[in-house]
């Protein structure tokens, strides 16, 4: 079987806390779901909606929603959905990136619609959908998607939360990338602080004429907020919506003051609460433009707080930077003048913007792009190794939770699926073997070993380790068909072991691009789309084994012939592989015994 990996990818945001009277909103939208006619059909037990008219006391400069007010909406909808689920108190931990990809005017409506996509311990992922709407001429616009952490809380037990049960293909895919976001944010600052020590970033300061250059001091902004009980739960702890409001309105100080205009928010970078604050507390929030990019701009926003009589001793509650553009007419960015920063703190936040617009791209290029929009074999360098491993393994999930599959054929009890979705034809082969899960992961983890049960792989070298999870391999295909010269790919091989009961084991595998391995006129460059193994456990020593492929046009007429019935090489590569992990079973390859 030739491997193919691919691109599903989606965009990753988040939300904060949230406020009283929004939240109060929210309650009586569920209110009125509740006892809407039975003909609905299904809906998520966890999902919340609220719906919002803009108001001119909501809006900004510009005569359009406040991006604070509608953090503050976000949050309430949020919350109240992991709330749903939980049966307690929850508060915000973490928000991702959240791109606004529409403004919205005084007299449109908002519609947020949030449910739980995954529960964890006592953490759970909740995914948020806004989106706007003109009720005279009944138009609708995507504002914006968000993921947001919720932690449960309860003040005198620990919390262990129920696990959600997926029941439409969307909620599965969710529920089964939800873990290995996860992970994702859990090594978010390693991932900027490995850049920032190996990959120095460039920049042309020396260069840039300083007469046309404006100083970062002049964009501080410094601002006091005293921590009232509207702004805070039943709990005592503020609003994490609340708290963005008040970032985001110093933000745009800030980002005014370098542009002379009403700057308008188009993200908010990835970041978590460090530590709760309460009624009482005295927020002291900081902003101040780190970089100016040709056409937008990055402001960090830093939040202490403190007790009265205590102002020596702050506290961090979070930090985040937010990226901001100025439109014209047309709503077309403008250019922007250059930033000087001060010499020391200044010119490390100058070239740690640089870093994170990077690291930025990256993610929404690997992680948000849809499928057909990017080339198959995505370069890979460490700065982007985390999304693209990202990439890998939950394009395989998205794959495996597609509820369409069609049985092809049937022999000895290995079956063959196939599944024609998004111009591409895919195939899945399941068969069922006497050997443990853990062990048929860790054998077939091992690409080395793969040419002793598959033809298909000649040869196979382990280019680079780049972590106990994660590797790259050149392998070597014999040819296919009327070609004459045999093939050669470079895969990036994943592997993770399950997040809870029930979850498989994943080997997910794709191309990509690296310069020490560029094409050569002995072999044919093949691509994979997305391919791998996923590996559940039946029971004591029983595991059904599903093999994944997204068919690219090399391997087409390879795939087509079998799923025909002209040929019966699948039948035949699934039963070798079967009795390879028979006589393997207890000859473990100790280099992955980690794994």
């Amino acid at each position: 079987m030739i491997q193919n990996v691919g691109n599903h990818l989606r965009r990753g945001f988040a939300s904060v806390f949230s406020s009283r009277l929004s939240r109060k909103s929210a309650c009586r939208a569920e209110d009125t779901d509740s006892t809407m006619a039975d003909g609905e059909g299904y809906r998520n037990p966890t999902e919340v909606q609220m719906s919002q008219v803009v108001l001119p006391c909501h809006t900004n400069q510009r005569g359009e929603l406040s991006v604070g007010q509608l953090l503050k909406w976000i949050d309430t909808t949020a919350c109240l959905s992991a709330e749903r689920h939980a049966g307690c108190p929850c508060v915000t931990a973490s928000m991702d990136d959240i791109y606004f990809e529409h403004t919205i005017s005084v007299g449109q409506v908002v519609n947020i619609k949030a449910k739980v996509n995954r529960a964890f311990n006592s953490s759970m992922e909740v995914g948020i959908q806004v989106t706007s709407e003109d009720l005279c001429s009944e138009k609708q616009w995507s504002v914006c998607k968000a993921l947001a952490t919720f932690v449960a809380h309860r003040e005198l037990s620990k919390v262990k939360l129920k696990q959600t049960t997926p029941q439409t293909e969307e909620e599965k895919m969710e529920h089964s990338v939800a873990a290995e976001r996860r992970r994702m944010r859990l090594v978010y600052a390693d991932t900027i602080k490995d850049l920032l020590a190996n990959f120095p970033i460039q920049d042309d300061l020396e260069r840039r004429d300083c007469s046309h250059m404006v100083p970062a001091e002049k964009t501080r902004v410094e601002s006091v907020e005293l921590v009232l009980p509207p702004h805070a739960n039943h709990q005592g702890n503020t609003f994490g919506g609340q708290i963005m409001a008040w970032m985001e309105n110093v933000a745009t100080i800030a980002a005014s003051r370098l542009c002379y205009a009403h700057p308008t928010l188009k993200a908010i970078e990835m970041f978590h609460f460090r530590g709760p604050s309460q009624v009482g507390d005295r927020l002291v929030l900081k902003a101040i433009v780190n970089n100016a990019f040709k056409h937008s701009m990055e402001v960090g926003v830093c939040v202490e707080a403190y007790r009265q009589g205590a102002e020596t001793h702050r506290r961090h509650i979070n930090s985040a930077f937010m990226t901001f553009v100025v439109l014209d007419a047309d709503d077309q960015p403008q250019k922007l003048p250059w930033i000087r920063p001060q010499p020391g703190d200044g010119e490390r936040r100058y070239r740690e913007a640089s870093a994170r617009k990077k690291i930025r791209l990256d993610r929404k290029y690997i992680v948000s792009c849809k499928q057909t929009e990017v080339p198959l074999s995505v370069p890979w360098d460490p700065s982007n190794q985390v999304y693209l491993s990202y990439n890998n393994v939950s394009s395989l999930k998205m794959l495996m939770a597609k509820d369409n599959w069609a049985l092809s054929s049937e022999i000895n009890e290995v079956r063959l699926y196939t599944l024609e979705d998004d111009k591409f034809l895919s195939f899945h082969v399941e068969m069922v073997v006497c050997v443990d899960a853990a062990q048929a992961f860790l054998l077939l983890s091992d690409l080395h070993r793969r040419p002793e049960w598959d033809k298909h792989y000649r040869n196979v070298e382990l280019v680079q380790q780049v972590d106990e999870d994660d590797g790259i391999y050149h392998v070597i295909s014999p040819a296919l068909g009327s070609d004459t010269k045999p093939h050669d790919f470079v895969i990036l091989a994943s592997r993770r072991k399950p997040c809870d009961n029930g979850d498989p084991y994943i080997i997910a595998l794709r191309s990509v691009t690296l310069p020490t391995h560029s094409e050569t006129p002995e072999y044919k460059r093949g691509e994979t789309l997305c391919s791998g193994f996923c590996l559940w456990r039946e029971g004591d020593q029983l595991t059904k084994v599903s093999y994944y492929n997204q068919a690219t046009t090399g391997v087409l007429n390879y795939v087509t012939t079998n799923v025909a019935g002209l040929s019966s090489e699948f039948y035949t590569t699934c039963k070798a592989c079967e009795q390879f992990l028979l006589d393997n079973r207890n000859d473990l390859a100790p280099s992955l015994q980690a794994l």
